[in-house]
């Protein structure tokens, strides 16, 4: 070896990984799944690691926007891959978009990767963990599992699955051996982590990291400083809110039986920020049955969520309850931080429901029984204290549970445990 060559070769090997996070969405894009990577990303990246992201070149809301193939925002370097703009009106079009992002991602991930670099691949598109595998065992990279949701079964469970079963079966099988092979799987609670452990993922290769919300819970902002509470005329209403995405996953005619049920109460209005195919449909039903106690506004930006949380008295969230196990809605983070109560519509046996009932902090409602729902939201409307006791219960477990920096120091400790330069330590969480 000529004097030339040595030290090219010392500089190889003493090369510091990188983190090469892979997910359709990402920075500016403002839906939950993009926000939660863009806050990990750049914590890291602050903190001195070498993190570079592969997403697409759309946003979420809006598949038309062209984004720049190529950016550094906050030392994190953006790849956007080019990919097919149908968007997620339709199935076809969906699928293209998937297919196209497979594609040219692999590319991306092989091209980027080298030996001793650490893949994370999210859930957007479903089963990208399996076109993470084959990049990361073919560059000799460590893969980790992000999921934040669990396909294809949720689109089984919803009716929503257009495969015949024998090829659903297939790709299970696929995805269940990409979380086999990954050196962790990042789950978001306690009911995802005992569905991948029936699956046969083994669990020394499952962490809980919950997901979080940007709001700091030491400074919630009281109602009556929310200038969107009084821009809509609502600084002496209850306001019972939702915000966020209301998709498939989610019930809401519980809530609309509640809200026809108290159409007559001039004091309670329902308000509802986000968007999703179930919002569109509320509000049509909404105007079908002539409410007048519903408000509906678009996504708000994140830079004024706190403002927006905090127009509502109460916050409701729901999931139907095939879908425990495989979704945490991550709006109920939000909520806490906000210190406003919540009201979860699903499985009282769900993992929200688990929550509330460990911190006080809300109450859990069964699909279907609008009558019950309707009467506790008149008694909290006749108790500020009970309401203000809850919402502190809520913001205290929220700072001691699901603080981004818990999180981000969680994810750190993880990704430095599988550090082939730094030594593998001993498994760093001990919580579950």
């Amino acid at each position: 070896m000529s004097a030339h060559t040595r030290p090219t070769a010392a500089r190889e090997t003493t090369r510091s990984p990188k983190i090469v996070f892979v997910n359709r969405y990402f920075y500016p894009d403002q839906s939950a799944t993009s926000q939660l990577l863009t806050d990990l990303a750049t914590a890291l990246a602050q903190t001195g690691f070498e993190i570079q992201v592969i997403c697409s070149r759309q946003r979420y809301d809006d598949a038309s926007i062209r984004l720049a193939p190529r950016e550094s925002f906050k030392a994190v370097v953006i790849h956007r891959v080019w990919t097919t703009r149908f968007g997620r009106g339709r199935l076809l079009g969906r699928a293209l978009d998937y297919a196209t992002f497979y594609a040219l991602s692999a590319l991306a991930m092989v091209r980027m990767l080298n030996r001793g670099d650490t893949l994370v691949a999210k859930t957007d598109p479903p089963l990208i963990s399996v076109v993470a595998l084959l990049a990361a065992k073919l560059k000799g990279a460590i893969l980790i599992n992000w999921l934040q949701d669990i396909f294809p079964e949720v689109a089984s469970r919803l009716g929503l699955s257009p495969l015949p079963s024998a090829l659903d079966a297939g790709l299970r099988r696929c995805r269940d051996l990409s979380l086999r092979r990954a050196r962790a799987n990042i789950v978001l609670g306690e009911l995802m982590r005992d569905g991948l452990e029936r699956a046969g993922i083994p669990a020394d290769r499952i962490e809980i990291i919950e997901n979080w919300s940007e709001l700091p819970a030491d400074r919630p902002k009281p109602a009556a400083q929310s200038e969107l509470r009084v821009r809509l005329g609502l600084d002496q209403r209850f306001v019972v809110g939702y915000s966020g995405n209301l998709g498939r996953a989610h019930e809401y005619q519980t809530m609309l039986g509640a809200a026809e049920l108290l159409k007559t109460d001039p004091h309670v209005v329902f308000l509802m920020i986000g968007g999703g195919i179930g919002m569109t449909q509320l509000e049509r039903e909404v105007r079908d049955r002539g409410l007048s106690n519903f408000r509906f506004l678009a996504s708000q930006p994140r830079e004024s969520l706190a403002d927006s949380l905090a127009a509502a008295d109460v916050h409701w969230v729901s999931l139907r309850p095939p879908l425990e196990g495989l979704i945490v809605p991550s709006k109920f983070y939000g909520i806490l931080a906000a210190a406003r109560p919540v009201i979860f519509i699903g499985d009282a046996d769900g993992e929200l429901a688990r929550h509330i009932c460990r911190c006080a902090c809300g109450t859990t409602i069964g699909i279907g029984q609008s009558a019950q729902l309707a009467g506790l939201l008149s008694a909290w409307r006749s108790d500020p204290s009970l309401i203000e006791r809850m919402g502190e219960a809520g913001a205290r477990y929220y700072r001691e549970r699901y603080s981004p920096r818990r999180a981000i120091e969680q994810w750190r400790v993880i990704l430095k445990s599988h550090d082939p330069v730094a030594g593998v330590s001993p498994r760093a969480l001990s919580s579950r």
